[in-house]
């Protein structure tokens, strides 16, 4: 009884040293990019719908519009982009389905949507 006695006093907790403070600091480093999207239409057809969206939208020349922009993101409400829509079927020559072209909410899914109907057009 004496052994568990001793290993029970051992055990107890240390009282804190109040005051002592450690000198941690923290540098946040901006991480390499790692993972990069990536969009499945050509880049002229991106770029065209770019300026389609522009156009339609009658942003600033300094505004940017990357395939990644969404519709919302530019202030487009639902008739902007039927507009937007009606300006690509334009400058594209192709008719979109409606149910896909509500679904269109960023330059990308219009780009892509657009070569999807150039392939089976040819």
């Amino acid at each position: 009884m004496a052994s568990m006695a001793a290993a029970s006093t051992s055990l107890q907790a240390r009282p804190r040293q109040m005051g002592s403070r450690s000198n941690l600091s923290f540098t946040l480093r901006p991480l390499p990019t790692r993972l990069s999207v990536s969009c499945a239409a050509k880049p002229e057809t991106v770029d065209k719908v770019c300026e389609v969206v522009k156009k339609q939208l009658s942003l600033k020349e300094g505004d940017q519009v990357t395939a990644a922009t969404k519709f919302a993101e530019l202030g487009a409400d639902s008739l902007d982009t039927v507009e937007i829509v009606m300006g690509l079927e334009e400058a594209f020559d192709i008719e979109m389905e409606e149910d896909k072209a509500q679904a269109i909410e960023t330059v990308e899914e219009a780009a892509e949507l657009i070569e999807e109907i150039l392939k089976a057009k040819a």
